[in-house]
């Protein structure tokens, strides 16, 4: 099945086209039978709930941030602990390998 295309548009993307202009101009129609009220009202309805949804994203990737922030704090507060523990360790006098060496009586 060859499409035969006049001005370089197939009947495919014609039609493609057209249907998707039409959704575009019938989505932007609204419906004339609700008065400007009706639509005010809606539209501060939707918006306000636009606006919480937005507040409570926001809240949640604080929440989110701030519980990250304190686990990498808590984990580099173990890190450090465990590097003083070997630097002690490292430092320590140990009493019997001086016996066993015979350093010291």
């Amino acid at each position: 099945m060859r499409e035969t295309s006049t001005s370089g548009l197939s009947w495919r993307h014609l039609v493609f086209f057209t249907s998707s202009v039409l959704h575009f101009v019938l989505g932007l129609s609204g419906d004339t039978n609700t008065t400007n009220k009706e639509v005010k009202t809606e539209s501060h309805n939707t918006s306000s709930r636009r606006g919480a949804k937005v507040i409570l994203i926001l809240v949640g990737f604080v929440a989110v941030a701030m519980f990250s922030f304190f686990l990498y704090k808590l984990w580099q507060k173990k890190k450090r602990d465990e590097q003083y523990a070997r630097l002690l360790k490292l430092f320590e006098e140990d009493d019997e390998l001086e016996v066993e060496l015979g350093l010291r009586d």
